[in-house]
């Protein structure tokens, strides 16, 4: 550990008192007696760790001194079976406490029925919470501490690719007690989380009731839409339909009311109100109107949305501040983020993702989608969906293909076999990921969650309705399917288990993004061509694009509540509207030609997952570099098997081994110049349909 570091750590830890001080140094001194003057670099650096962390409640002088003289360990033997004791005891710990935490949110996770009230107190359950806590006060952290290497991000990047296997599963081993936050914090952190979880996964519109500025309807019956997933998701499925122009005016309207939280609350996740976004007006929808067949309200409040999406993010803000004081290496979220989470320094993120919003190719691209769109482009056109060789089939084609397919969740498990043979797997390794891969009907928009134990499933969650998976929800399985399939052969084929998972949440998005870029594979309807390629190359960049505002967003606001610690909810949607309207400015205006739009805000990752967006764009170029070696691999089974079950070392090696390069927006920039010097890059064939 650098000096610079250790004099932080201890400037604000407790266990600078002298007296524990002077336990150290002699018990530093009686170590090097006993071990020999070959160990005092390791005796130094160990015991500094454990005072940097040491309160009083772990015990006085005494106690220190007689710990440290106990627990070292200088025998390699030994220490090879410390290091494995401490690894399988703590795949038990996590992976049980991970099942724990499952079961106690699968009401609020899994459509299982109607909720009730208790569902929310029992998702707030953290078993994992004060798990770390629980290791300090047992001593289990402080042993890892006194005998392993507590590494800094320099450190690992610039040290990190000469390291050994064990070198790195040693660096996992410590950097999990690199901070040592109080149980009731963490309590506080998981409460805002899954206070902020039910309430996205509660923002739904019923689309028939959204109602256009002359009154018509013009959704159909049943359509529930969650924002922001399943309206966007629309936006880009009315690009397949001549006459979807004034629908993505609509739901874009209706994505600014939510943002500015204008929305009236009776317009939420309610048949029986009809909402005009243009007007905001509400009014009680007409009996034959109603999907359920309840009877219509006399009268409906019209007062909008209090400001509780803010709210829950300032609650989750609040939570982390609470945490800061307590990791004196990484003091605020951003730093958790991106040094101790992302181990790429938040500069580099920044300036990759401003490469991208500023990349000359992006006008080029706006460009063509004008062109086939016959019209000026608008702001919801960042998601523009043609480029995509679903674009030839509609949603209701779609959607019968995926409902006759997938009836139910259970219907989806059973072929996943078939769906990994599809993408190119064999059939002994498309069953030995299926037997290990559990589907759920998600409540909300689907995720996966991943399993840390060996012999436990990771759980695919996708929305299922009661007339089955439509395409949205088989798009967003597919995505999924990517992710479980890395959580098991990260977690069955490493040689470590303190190594299993991936450098952090963009290379999971980015190998998910390989499963959901050949969705339309699986449903039979074709491996991609040269010329689809091409497109996917542009649809890669503009979406990239699209996303790299957003992330940029969703640090903006995080460094705008660090400056702003006392704002209130009104303050911080204020606040979140200008940010979003000035890296629109910065970044996009020049291209839609339209200022001030705050579109990028609409992400519901700002409410509950506080700071996760950078990962997508930062899995968007990790994607492509991906999909540049995957794309001439002979088998896509293989080359994925073989980056995913690399483990959780650093980015740029775990990169290096499965491209060759680095992190870098390099292959997404190359792929998209090269699709646009094709002279095919846009054949007539594949132009839109007309502007509606």
């Amino acid at each position: 550990m650098t000096a610079p570091i250790l004099a932080l750590l201890l400037a604000v830890s407790p266990a600078a008192k002298p007296s524990l001080a002077t336990a150290a140094q002699r018990a530093k001194a009686a170590l090097v007696r006993k071990h020999g003057e070959a160990q005092r670099q390791r005796v130094e650096r160990g015991v500094a760790q454990v005072l940097a962390a040491w309160r009083a409640e772990d015990g006085g002088p005494a106690e220190l001194e007689a710990f440290l003289g106990e627990q070292f360990v200088s025998d390699p033997a030994q220490l090879d079976l410390l290091f494995a004791r401490l690894e399988s005891a703590l795949e038990q710990l996590d992976g049980r406490a991970l099942q724990v935490y499952r079961a106690m949110k699968w009401t609020t996770d899994v459509d299982v029925g109607p909720m009730i009230p208790v569902d929310g107190l029992l998702a707030g359950y953290d078993a994992a919470g004060d798990l770390a806590e629980k290791l300090f006060r047992t001593k289990v952290a402080f042993a890892a501490l006194l005998n392993f290497p507590l590494t800094t991000l320099d450190e690992r990047l610039s040290q990190g690719d000469g390291w050994t296997r064990r070198q790195w599963a040693e660096a996992r081993l410590t950097g999990r007690f690199a901070q040592r936050v109080p149980s009731a914090v963490n309590a506080r952190i998981a409460r805002g989380k899954a206070d902020a979880e039910l309430y996205v996964n509660d923002l739904n519109l019923f689309m028939h009731h959204v109602l256009a500025a002359d009154g018509s309807r013009p959704f159909p019956k049943g359509m529930r839409l969650l924002s922001h997933w399943n309206l966007r998701d629309q936006v880009k499925a009315e690009y397949a339909r001549p006459d979807g122009l004034p629908r993505q005016r609509l739901i874009a309207r209706a994505m600014e009311r939510i943002v500015a939280q204008e929305i009236p609350r009776a317009a939420l996740n309610d048949p029986r109100v009809d909402w005009s976004p243009g007007s905001n007006e509400v009014r009680p929808a007409p009996a034959g109107e109603i999907e359920d067949g309840r009877p219509p309200l006399a009268r409906v409040d019209a007062a909008r949305e209090p400001d509780l999406r803010y709210a829950r993010i300032l609650e989750n803000f609040r939570a982390q501040r609470q945490a800061d004081p307590w990791v004196p290496i990484a003091p605020t979220l951003i730093a958790r983020k991106f040094d101790l989470e992302r181990e790429l320094p938040e500069a580099r993120v920044t300036a990759m993702l401003e490469e991208v919003l500023d990349s000359p190719l992006v006008p080029r691209i706006a460009a063509l989608i004008q062109q086939r769109l016959g019209r000026k482009l608008e702001p919801f056109d960042l998601w523009y969906d043609g480029f995509r060789p679903r674009s030839r089939w509609s949603e209701a084609e779609l959607d019968a293909m995926t409902r006759k397919r997938y009836p139910t969740a259970e219907a989806f498990q059973k072929d996943i076999p078939n769906i990994l043979v599809a993408l190119g797997f064999t059939p002994e390794r498309a069953r030995f990921l299926a037997d290990r891969i559990a589907v759920d009907p998600a409540r909300g928009s689907g995720h996966a969650l991943e399993a840390y134990l060996r012999g436990d499933e990771p759980h695919l969650r996708t929305r299922v309705g009661a007339d089955g998976m439509d395409y949205k929800g088989f798009n967003i399985a597919v995505h999924e399917l990517g992710h479980n399939v890395e959580q098991v052969f990260s977690l069955y084929e490493v040689d470590h288990t303190l190594l299993s998972g991936v450098p952090n949440n963009a290379f999971t998005e980015a190998l998910a993004f390989v499963f959901q870029a050949r969705d339309l594979q699986v449903l039979g309807l074709g491996a991609p061509d040269a010329e689809t390629k091409r497109l996917l190359a542009l649809n890669d960049l503009w979406a990239t694009y699209e996303i790299a505002g957003v992330g940029l967003v969703d640090l903006g606001v995080w460094k705008w509540l660090y400056a702003h610690p006392r704002a209130t909810p009104a303050e911080l949607r204020q606040a979140t509207l200008k940010i979003a309207r000035d890296v629109w400015n910065r970044h996009y205006a020049k291209v839609f030609g339209v200022r001030d739009v705050t579109l990028l805000a609409i992400y519901s990752h700002m409410v509950n997952e506080l700071l996760y967006l950078p990962d997508y764009p930062i899995g968007h170029l990790i994607a492509a570099q991906l999909e540049e070696k995957l794309g001439t691999a002979p088998a896509l089974g293989v080359e994925f098997e073989r980056a995913a079950a690399f483990g959780r070392v650093g980015p740029d090696l775990w990169m290096r081994h499965a491209t060759g390069s680095p992190v870098s927006p390099a292959a997404l920039l190359r792929a998209a110049e090269a699709a646009l010097a094709a002279p095919e890059a846009v054949p007539s064939a594949q132009k839109g349909p007309p502007a509606g």
